[in-house]
């Protein structure tokens, strides 16, 4: 059964509530969210922003301005693949042609299976084990598309 907005409204009002009082609320509110449902609902920008006396659109220049926001639901595994420099002078261009091609999807994009999300990321911090990926939270150096597709049964 799909849960309705109203639904989904009254969670979030509920997460405001208990968020309001810490110093700066938004971000945390928003990853509250984001944790609750898998991704930001569209309706819950409109809440959050009547319980923290903000503007629709300002809330939602904050949800869209940072990349870990999502307005869908990701797959049940998520990749991410750095693109930062020092990645793509180890490969990691190629790894993620190659990854794209295996799964059928381009960056930002979920499977049809709704199985994997593959992400851009730009700086994992592993430069010294590049080519570095994030699988389902997990940091990985020196990675190849063999590697990434076997953590993820793929």
């Amino acid at each position: 059964m799909s849960e309705t907005t109203e639904d989904q409204n009254v969670r979030v009002a509920a997460i405001c509530d208990q968020m309001i009082t810490l110093e700066g609320p938004l971000l945390p509110i928003l990853h509250e969210v984001q944790e609750e449902f898998g991704y930001i609902p569209d309706g819950a920008l409109q809440t959050i922003a009547k319980k923290l006396n903000l503007s629709r659109a300002e809330v939602h220049g904050v949800a869209s301005f940072y990349h870990d926001f999502r307005e869908e639901k990701a797959g049940k595994h998520v990749i991410k693949i750095c693109r930062a420099e020092a990645c793509q002078a180890m490969g990691a261009d190629a790894l993620g042609d190659q990854i794209r091609r295996h799964l059928k999807v381009d960056w930002s994009q979920t499977t049809a299976d709704h199985k994997i999300t593959l992400e851009p990321v730009f700086c994992l911090g592993l430069c010294a084990c590049a080519p570095a990926a994030m699988i389902d939270g997990k940091v990985v150096g020196r990675v190849s598309a063999d590697r990434i597709l076997q953590k993820v049964g793929s």
